[in-house]
C-alpha cells in the first residue's frame, strides 16, 4: 500500500487582536412587513385596475352616445311638430274656403 502523505506543517497563525465590543446603538423600529406578493398577483392588479379604467371610460362615453341619441330624436320629433300643426292649420283654413265656395255655388 501507499503511505499516506503528511500535510505540510502549517505556517504560524498570526494572532489576531479582538476590539472590545461596540455598544449596539438601539435600532430604530422596522418597518411594518408587507406581505410578499407573486409577480403574478401584480401584474393581474394592474390589469384590473387597467380594465376598470377602461370600463368607467367605456361607461362615460356610452352615456354620452345615449344622450346625444336622445338629443336628436327630439330634434327630429321637434320639426315633425311643428310642421304639424302648420299643415292642419293650413287644411282646416282651406276646409272652410271649400265649403264657402260649394255653398255659393248651389
Amino acid at each position: 500500500m501507499a503511505t499516506a502523505k503528511k500535510p505540510a506543517p502549517k505556517a504560524a497563525a498570526p494572532v489576531k487582536v479582538k476590539t472590545p465590543a461596540k455598544v449596539a446603538k438601539p435600532a430604530a423600529k422596522p418597518a411594518a412587513k408587507v406581505a410578499p406578493v407573486s409577480k403574478t398577483a401584480k401584474a393581474i392588479a394592474k390589469l384590473s385596475s387597467s380594465i376598470a379604467k377602461l370600463t368607467e371610460r367605456k361607461d362615460k362615453l356610452n352615456a354620452e352616445i345615449n344622450a346625444l341619441r336622445e338629443q336628436r330624436t327630439a330634434l327630429k320629433v321637434a320639426p315633425a311638430a311643428v310642421a304639424a300643426p302648420k299643415a292642419m292649420g293650413a287644411v282646416k283654413a282651406a276646409a272652410p274656403a271649400k265649403a264657402v265656395k260649394r255653398a255659393t255655388k248651389k
